[in-house]
């Protein structure tokens, strides 16, 4: 996965461009792209600082608040797919992809094989 480059790096690069090298030279200097250059110095002069923002982070899950309705639903229907649970859902304005149920239901611990033998 991908990371964001040391603070160090990120430094020296500012320093040298404050200091009236080209953004040109600075990136060819340090392997970086020139817009990256400007990005770190527009980053500094901004927020007086260089370092990355943000990197990643966690996302509720969209159908978390429909938690109990699924549940229940699955309990009355458990022959229900999961592109007949996607339609209830949108039918009730939820509009989700195919994958974000997927996910849920399995997450959830809902899922299961559905074959004829099943009772």
């Amino acid at each position: 996965m991908a990371r964001p480059l040391s603070n160090d790096l990120r430094e020296r690069v500012v320093a040298r461009h404050e200091a009236g090298e080209s953004t040109r030279a600075v990136a060819e200097l340090y392997g970086l792209a020139p817009s990256t250059v400007t990005k770190w110095t527009q980053r500094r002069r901004r927020t007086g600082s260089v370092a990355p923002g943000k990197f990643g982070g966690h996302r509720r899950p969209l159908l978390e608040p429909q938690r109990d309705w699924i549940e229940a639903r699955l309990r009355e229907t458990p022959e229900l797919t999961l592109q007949g649970l996607r339609g209830e859902l949108a039918s009730r304005g939820i509009r989700v992809s195919y994958g974000a149920v997927q996910r849920f239901v399995r997450d959830a611990g809902l899922s299961f094989k559905k074959n004829r033998l099943r009772k």
